[in-house]
C-alpha cells in the first residue's frame, strides 16, 4: 500500500525552512552559550589541577559550574576529537595499548593509565558519554568510559605506546598545560573564537534529536495507542542478525505492524541525504520481505538541493511527507490504514 510521490510534488509541500517550534528548541538547546559560560570554570580547574595527571578528578565533585560529561565535552571541543572518533578508538585501541595501559611522559616523569572499559561493551559514542544535546544539559556521575576518554584526551600527546593514531599524538595534548594559567588560558580562548568542526557536528546532533521528537509528538498526537519508542524492528538487520538495523522512528501498532521512519531536515546542504538515498532500496527490500514498511519525512532548502537523492528515496518509500503539519497528518493516516491491514 505505498503512497509513492515523485520530487516535484514533495517540493510544492515543503516549508523549506525551520518550523517555529523546532528553531526555538534549538535556541533554548544550544550547547555553545553553555560551553562559554563555563570558559572561566573549566580552565581554572585545569590551572589548579597540577599535582598529579588525576588531580583533574578530584577537583572536578567541588566545582559548582561544569559536571563530568560537561567537562568531557570541553575536552573534545578543544582537541577537536568528536563522538564519532572515539567510537572508533574503542574498537581500535584494545589492539594498539598492550595491557590496556597508557604509557605516557607529564612534567618529566612517567605515569601509566589502565582503561577499564576496553574489555567491557561499553562504547565511547556520544549518546553514551552524555556528550551531545539534550544530554549535555543533565548533569551525569563520572562514568568509567567518560575517565577512559577524558585520560586519552588528556596525555594521549605524550604517549609512550607505539602506534597510536597520528590524531592522537598531535592533538591530545592539553594534559601538558596543567598548571600553567597563562598558556592555558590563551589556547582555550584561542580555540573558542572559531567554532570547530565537532561543534557543527554538536549541534547537527542536537537538531537530529530535535526533529525526530518533534516527529513523534506530532504522530503520537494523532495515534496514541501506537509505540514510537524503538529504534530497531526484530528481525531486520544486515549483517546476518549480528545487529539489528537501526532507523530514526520505528513506528509500532497495536497489532504488531511495523513502519521504519527515517527524517532529514537540511536547511544547508550536507551528505545525510545521499546516504540515506543510498539505502534506501535495500531497507525497503529487507522490510517487505517481513512484511513491514517504511516511509520518510523530507525538508528543508539544503534537501531539495539534492533532487536525484531525493527521487531516489521516493522511488523506494512507501510514503513521503514533508514536515508540514498536514503532511505529517497524511503519514499517520498512511499508519492508521497501515494496522488495518
Amino acid at each position: 500500500m505505498a503512497n509513492i510521490r515523485g520530487y516535484d510534488a514533495l517540493k510544492a509541500e515543503a516549508l523549506i525552512f525551520w518550523p517555529s517550534e523546532i528553531a526555538k528548541k534549538e535556541k533554548d538547546s544550544s550547547v555553545i552559550p553553555l560551553l562559554l559560560q563555563t570558559q572561566e570554570s573549566f580552565i581554572s580547574l585545569l590551572h589548579i589541577a597540577d599535582k598529579s595527571p588525576a588531580s583533574w578528578k578530584e577537583i572536578l565533585p567541588s566545582t559548582l559550574a561544569l559536571y563530568p560529561n560537561l567537562f568531557l565535552k570541553h575536552l573534545m571541543i578543544l582537541t577537536d576529537i568528536s563522538g564519532e572518533k572515539t567510537k572508533r578508538y574503542k574498537t581500535e585501541l584494545p589492539a594498539i595499548i598492550k595491557n590496556r595501559t597508557l604509557k605516557y611522559v607529564w612534567k618529566e616523569h612517567e605515569y601509566e593509565y589502565k582503561f577499564q572499559t576496553f574489555r567491557s561493551s561499553e562504547n565511547w559514542s556520544n549518546v553514551n558519554l552524555h556528550a551531545d544535546g539534550k544530554r549535555l544539559f543533565t548533569k551525569q556521575r563520572l562514568s568509567k568510559a567518560m575517565e577512559d576518554v577524558i585520560m586519552l584526551l588528556l596525555f594521549g600527546g605524550n604517549s609512550l605506546n607505539e602506534g597510536l593514531p597520528q590524531e592522537i599524538l598531535e592533538k591530545c595534548m592539553i594534559g601538558t598545560l596543567l598548571g600553567n594559567k597563562k598558556e592555558l588560558d590563551t589556547f582555550v580562548r584561542q580555540r573558542y573564537i572559531w567554532v570547530s568542526r565537532i561543534t557543527g557536528g554538536a549541534a547537527a546532533n542536537a537538531m537530529g534529536y530535535l526533529v525526530e521528537e518533534y516527529v513523534k509528538e506530532k504522530l503520537a498526537y494523532y495515534l496514541k495507542d501506537w509505540d514510537f519508542s524503538k529504534k530497531t524492528i526484530p528481525g531486520i538487520s544486515q549483517n546476518k542478525g549480528r545487529t539489528n538495523t537501526s532507523f530514526d522512528i520505528v513506528a509500532e501498532s497495536p497489532r504488531g505492524k511495523y513502519c521504519a521512519i527515517e527524517i532529514s531536515f537540511q536547511v544547508t546542504t550536507n551528505s545525510t541525504i545521499e546516504r540515506k538515498a543510498g539505502q534506501a532500496q535495500a531497507r525497503r527490500a529487507i522490510l517487505h520481505r517481513k512484511g513491514h514498511h517504511i516511509a520518510y519525512v523530507i525538508d528543508g532548502a539544503g534537501n531539495f538541493e539534492r533532487r536525484s537523492a531525493l527521487k531516489t528515496i521516493c522511488q523506494y518509500s512507501d510514503c513521503t511527507v514533508t514536515f508540514k503539519d498536514n503532511e505529517i497528518a497524511k503519514l499517520a493516516e498512511f499508519l492508521r490504514k497501515l494496522s488495518s491491514i
